[in-house]
């Protein structure tokens, strides 16, 4: 029998942050159990592969098609202004192909560059660097981090900041990635002018998702799946109300050149490379850390 002890622990029925279930890789020793889990890159989304094949992708081509007639009937729970920015994507009749050769570009592109910084002259591997953000995991039980290659210390002193840049910054560079800053993962004040400028030499030089014009970033790509679920329950006469019929989008958009707050559907008033995104529970603390100013039309 234990002796009696005066300190609180975590209180019956709390629940620990958890990863979910992990594979066991190997065990280092007796306090270090090895798994695998991915890694989402901080500040960046890169475009989607979920269609998996080109018949896949041939099935969104004709989603989003009927969702630009839809939106056009006006049966799409969605602004005018968005309509208006949104149907060019959507009528080229290719927006789900496109999103799944991007993609699968970005990976291809991605697996080189790795090979690449990772090997070194001798041909041995470098470890990966990882920084991870204030939140270490994401909904989907990701690490949140910036990567890099692990340079030693007399490396680095030789290098620029831009040669011993992270990946992110690489596939923003290369045009691959959409800028994707997300409140309060912001780069710091040297990183941050370095992802500025990758990010708009990478859209003025016409890089990778750039070369083709009315391409959807892959957050749009995701809201107009979401979107499109929606309006089809919306069209078959299921009862969608309230809340749930705006549950495709959800994010705030700070511009920060000027400081303004943008709604959900007017986030494409801030050119890409300078959009914060910001979710609504993280508005308030939004404000007041960066002293934002609610555009004077924004509407919840």
């Amino acid at each position: 029998m234990f002796d009696p002890i005066q300190v609180l622990w975590s209180p019956a029925g709390a629940v620990m942050p958890n990863l979910g279930s992990r594979a066991l890789t190997d065990v280092s020793d007796g306090d270090t159990p090895n798994i695998r889990m991915p890694i989402r890159m901080l500040s960046i989304d890169t475009p989607e592969v979920t269609a998996r094949s080109e018949n896949g992708a041939a099935k969104v081509d004709a989603k989003f098609l009927e969702l630009a007639g839809w939106i056009e009937d006006g049966k799409a729970p969605v602004s005018s202004k968005f309509a208006t920015y949104i149907l060019p994507r959507l009528k080229t009749g290719t927006a789900g192909t496109l999103q799944f050769e991007q993609g699968s570009a970005a990976s291809a592109w991605f697996k080189n560059r790795i090979n690449e910084r990772l090997t070194r002259p001798t041909g041995s591997k470098r470890k990966l660097f990882m920084a991870t953000a204030d939140k270490a995991f994401d909904n989907y039980n990701r690490l949140l981090a910036y990567v890099s290659p692990s340079y030693t210390r007399k490396e680095r002193d030789t290098m620029s900041r831009r040669e011993r840049a992270t990946f992110n910054l690489d596939l923003v560079g290369s045009g691959w990635a959409a800028p994707f800053i997300l409140f309060p993962n912001i780069p710091g004040e040297l990183d941050l002018p370095l992802y500025l400028d990758l990010a708009t030499k990478a859209e003025n030089e016409n890089r990778g998702q750039y070369s083709t014009e009315n391409f959807l970033p892959a957050y749009e790509y995701r809201m107009c799946e979401k979107l499109y679920s929606i309006t089809k329950k919306i069209v078959d006469g299921d009862s969608v109300t309230g809340k749930d019929r705006y549950k495709w989008r959800s994010r705030y958009a700070a511009d920060m050149r000027d400081r303004k707050l943008y709604g959900p559907e007017s986030y494409m008033d801030v050119p890409l490379q300078y959009r914060i995104w910001i979710w609504p529970d993280d508005v308030q603390k939004a404000i007041g850390a960066l002293n934002l100013i609610p555009e004077p039309n924004l509407v919840d």
